[in-house]
């Protein structure tokens, strides 16, 4: 490849899935090149062999990929234009049946369910709403509540309102275009995880990076 010149750009997210055990530099990062002859060529790279048993996780530095290209085509030049360390999971491609999606399905509903109204009773109860609830109906009524008032009936409608406008969705209908909190947090929570994997890599030497663990199928001396 005549690549003297070239200047390749490398782009990868932060954790990436693969479903093969031969992994290519294809798999885990965008190219772009002006020279397209170069991409066919940098995708079939290989980075990675995982084994059919043992950890299914890496931590490889942006270093690593680089080395990698470099030593196959020493002329090019590279931009990363993303991540500096990259996580890469293994995902072993078994699906369980349809019928066993529903049941998980249902269960987790009724597991949802059951604690969100739990929460929402033993809230109740803390306050003492029902008590509040009926203090306030006798001073504006002037008459003892049964149990069951407009301010309970308001009380209800209100939570589920509520509800609905916080999470921001309904099923698939989605109110606003905004993420909803749910969705916030569980990407502040995928971050947090993949901050920790990278530095506990790190930490214990297991990074695959310069100097250190090389790529599978081309072993250094």
């Amino acid at each position: 490849m005549s690549a003297e010149q070239d200047t390749v750009y490398i782009k990868g997210d932060k954790d990436v899935e693969v479903t093969k055990r031969e992994v290519t530099l294809g798999d885990i990062v965008a190219l772009e090149c002006s020279n397209k002859t170069v991409i066919p060529k940098l995708k079939v790279l290989k980075i990675l062999k995982i084994p059919d048993e043992g950890k299914h996780r890496y931590v490889i530095s942006i270093l690593k990929i680089i080395a990698c290209i470099h030593e196959q085509y020493p002329g090019l030049d590279i931009q990363n234009m993303g991540e500096t360390d990259i996580i890469v999971t293994y995902e072993d491609q078994k699906t369980s049946g349809a019928m066993i999606h529903v049941v998980k399905a249902v269960f987790v509903a009724l597991l949802t369910f059951a604690g969100s109204a739990f929460a929402i009773m033993a809230f109740n109860n803390d306050a003492s709403v029902s008590d509040l609830f009926a203090q306030v109906y006798e001073f504006v009524m002037g008459s003892k509540s049964d149990g069951f008032t407009i301010m309970e009936a308001s009380y209800s409608v209100g939570i589920t309102v509520g509800i609905l406008v916080f999470f921001n969705h309904f099923g698939k209908k989605r109110f606003t275009v905004d993420p909803t909190p749910l969705e916030v947090q569980m990407r502040v929570y995928e971050n947090e995880i993949q901050t920790t994997l990278v530095e506990n890599a790190s930490r214990k030497g297991a990074e695959m990076d310069v100097g250190k663990a090389d790529y599978a199928g081309n072993p250094r001396p």
